[in-house]
């Protein structure tokens, strides 16, 4: 196959493959977002773009080992009933609508700066889902809310979402320089998610007091509780002091198991091995592209688009990273302009744009972000 053949046929792949992930599932090849990702990959390989070997070293293991890392430790506060119980304390103090959306774009976004958007989407989810019907409320603006400020809140480290672990890998900027400026971007995006929401809502979310029925707050395992939060803040202190974030999280996390004295098999199918699977696939499938140069392509005529001056390059990079994010969502897109940033005027200062803008626009469209896709 020579190289016009290979253009074609890995642009081909990564167009069916987009449409498989970002549409629902067909009657003709009924395939869920991880299958649709999982069969773009082998095909980027049967077909030749790129060798087996060459697909390997296209995953970044790293961001894989992160996600899988901070997934247990949000497991086991799953089973110490830690969600469970937040979110009722959360119901029992909120007296009205409005208040109950404050209190879970907050727990949303502090949460998801800790441990993972998409994690906390998916823990989160289905218990939003019944404190709301128990509280007899409408329930999309809780769920838009807990999406919306799930994804904000991430952007405050460099664990709080996917495409910044990914960037934290590619940049190697350090865990605190990251967060110390992009920890307040997140605090006045929360604040103005909240505005939004109540501005929007405004008739929904009446000034009534909310309904409650009789319901027992889950007893919190308070030993389980007290061990993950130990072991979570010696992560995290870790991650500051500059240790590699993908090992050092995995070893809190098999510090963990071991301490816990549960079931590990029990922890172990509380983790989305289907997003892990989705990523993993992902980044096959975006190389294949990076292989026949697509990337590079797409930079030498944007090139004159950009500029040459720092703020010239800041804003055109702000713009098209919202537009690519919400047409090939934030992960495949960070993947691909990644292999720009090295040639802009201050690289480090255009990876903190990357990772802001990216994070940001993915509440603009439902394929935006998982953490979106995942609550819907």
């Amino acid at each position: 196959m020579n190289h016009l053949e290979k253009q074609v046929v890995a642009t081909a792949i990564f167009a069916i493959t987009y449409v498989l992930i970002s549409g629902r599932q067909l009657k003709i090849l009924p395939l869920n977002r991880p299958a649709a990702a999982l069969l773009g990959a082998v095909l980027m390989v049967s077909t030749g773009v790129m060798t087996p070997e060459r697909a390997y070293r296209a995953v970044n293991y790293d961001t894989i080992v992160l996600l899988l890392a901070m997934m247990l430790v949000s497991a086991y506060l799953y089973l110490a009933h830690f969600f469970e119980w937040a979110a009722d304390v959360v119901l029992r103090f909120s007296r009205t609508p409005q208040r109950l959306l404050l209190y879970l774009t907050l727990t949303s976004g502090i949460l998801s700066a800790l441990l993972v958007n998409d994690t906390i989407c998916l823990m989160l989810t289905p218990l939003v889902i019944a404190v709301i019907r128990r509280g007899k409320l409408p329930l999309l603006p809780y769920l838009i809310a807990l999406a919306t400020s799930a994804n904000v809140g991430s952007v405050a480290t460099l664990v709080g979402n996917p495409q910044n672990m990914i960037i934290g890998h590619f940049s190697h900027i350090p865990f605190a320089q990251f967060s110390r400026t992009l920890a307040p971007a997140a605090i006045v995006g929360l604040a103005m998610n909240f505005v939004i929401l109540r501005f929007g809502f405004r008739k929904t979310l009446r000034a009534t007091l909310i309904e409650r029925e009789a319901h027992a707050i889950p007893k919190l395992e308070r030993g389980l509780f007290a061990l993950v939060c130990a072991v979570f803040m010696a992560i995290f202190g870790c991650f500051i002091a500059g240790l590699n974030l993908a090992w050092t999280a995995l070893a809190g996390a098999a510090l963990i198991m071991v301490l816990a004295r549960r079931d590990t098999h029990e922890v172990l199918k509380l983790v989305d091995w289907h997003l892990l699977v989705f990523f993993a696939a992902l980044f096959v499938v975006v190389e294949g592209l990076s292989d026949i140069g697509l990337p590079d392509a797409i930079y030498r005529h944007l090139q004159p688009v950009f500029g040459s001056h720092v703020t010239a390059q800041t804003w055109n990079l702000t713009w098209f990273s919202v537009a690519g994010s919400n047409i090939f969502s934030n992960v495949p897109f960070v993947l691909v302009a990644g292999k720009w940033i090295a040639r802009f005027v201050d690289p480090v200062l255009m990876w903190k744009v990357l990772a802001l803008a990216t994070t940001f626009a993915g509440n603009l469209t439902i394929i935006g972000s998982v953490a979106n896709m995942i609550v819907v």
